[in-house]
């Protein structure tokens, strides 16, 4: 069955709301409520135009939608380029569409770079109207970014919390829980001394993570190092040839927490490379977001953060904030999840 659109091209033009409306019997209006899911529709209604919209594959018109609504459909996430190398940007995407199913949103990814000015970003996405909402991540304890959101009203959420006193939705992992887990697990495998490499001290989960190991280190009276020379936004090449230097210092710690994976790596391949071995020579507690460390170290010690969980809440969390401004803002902070470590040879 041929049908023809507002256009007169054929049967190949784009359909229209009108091209739905004809093959429903019902008034363009009445067909616009419907997909809109507007409740005052009959639910059997809704279903039928869903279905026809469906099979002719009808798409709303942005251009139009924004025009009548103001609203674009579309949330941005503030990518960083140089965060986590292993999946954090691909689950985080995944996560979003995750939570975007079902919706009319759909989601752009603008890059960013650490010593980029990302206020400028969220400004320029602001004026030109780009997005509905923002998501971003490596937030500061008073980030510059959720001040201005929270200041013009635009919808926004981040991975990570702030210190400001009025609240804003966000989405975080209990760092502070890691590293205390982390460091007991250390402390009952024999560990005298601890080595846990750090993010950047401006950013809020520096303190966390801060926090949970000095809170275990005063429990247990063990000796502690946090490096300066690196961090987690270190090359690998960085963190490789500390690591290699750090073997061969006479009160080397025995023990590491990496707060990420390829700073694990990194510091694996180092400590490898001037003979020691893990589980003889130390132990190591991982914070992981994928499965990949399993299959290289099978027996390595991790502690599970489900980035794509936290990119569906993100978008969870922002898609209420979108609809409804004046609610209480969502937040969640994931718990810690792993497995056992095995004691030292």
């Amino acid at each position: 069955m041929k049908h023809t659109s507002d256009t007169g091209q054929g049967a190949t033009a784009r359909p229209t709301l009108k091209t739905v409306a004809e093959m429903a019997g019902l008034a363009v209006t009445t067909v616009s409520r419907a997909l809109a899911d507007d409740p005052k529709i009959a639910e059997a209604t809704r279903e039928r135009v869903a279905r026809i919209a469906r099979q002719v594959g009808y798409v709303p018109d942005r251009a139009a939608q924004r025009l009548r609504t103001g609203k674009t459909k579309v949330i941005t996430l503030l990518l960083d380029g140089t965060q986590e190398r292993i999946s954090f940007g691909s689950s985080v995407i995944s996560g979003l569409t995750r939570a975007l199913v079902g919706t009319d949103y759909h989601l752009t990814v603008t890059p960013h770079f650490l010593d980029d000015d990302s206020s400028e970003t969220v400004l320029r996405i602001m004026r030109n109207k780009l997005a509905d909402g923002v998501v971003f991540s490596r937030v500061e304890p008073f980030d510059a970014r959720v001040r201005l959101l929270s200041e013009r009203g635009f919808p926004f959420v981040s991975h990570g919390r702030t210190e400001f006193s009025t609240p804003h939705p966000f989405v975080d992992f209990d760092n502070e829980a890691f590293a205390y887990m982390a460091a007991n697990r250390l402390i009952d495998a024999g560990v005298h001394k601890i080595c846990m490499i750090m993010p950047n001290p401006k950013f809020t989960f520096y303190q966390h993570l801060r926090y949970g190991l000095m809170r275990a280190v005063r429990e247990h009276g063990v000796d502690f190092v946090m490096p300066t020379e690196v961090t987690l936004d270190s090359s690998l090449d960085e963190i490789n040839a500390w690591a290699s230097a750090l073997a061969r210092a006479p009160d080397r710690p025995d023990g590491f927490i990496c707060p990420g994976e390829a700073a694990y790596i990194a510091l694996m391949s180092g400590l490898r490379g001037a003979g020691l071995e893990r589980g003889r020579d130390f132990c190591a507690v991982v914070k992981a977001s994928s499965g990949l460390l399993s299959q290289i170290e099978p027996r390595i010690d991790v502690i599970y953060e489900d980035i794509e969980e936290s990119g569906y809440l993100l978008g969870k969390h922002l898609l209420a904030a979108i609809e409804n401004p004046q609610a209480p803002p969502g937040q969640t902070i994931q718990t810690p999840d792993s497995t056992t470590l095995p004691a030292r040879r």
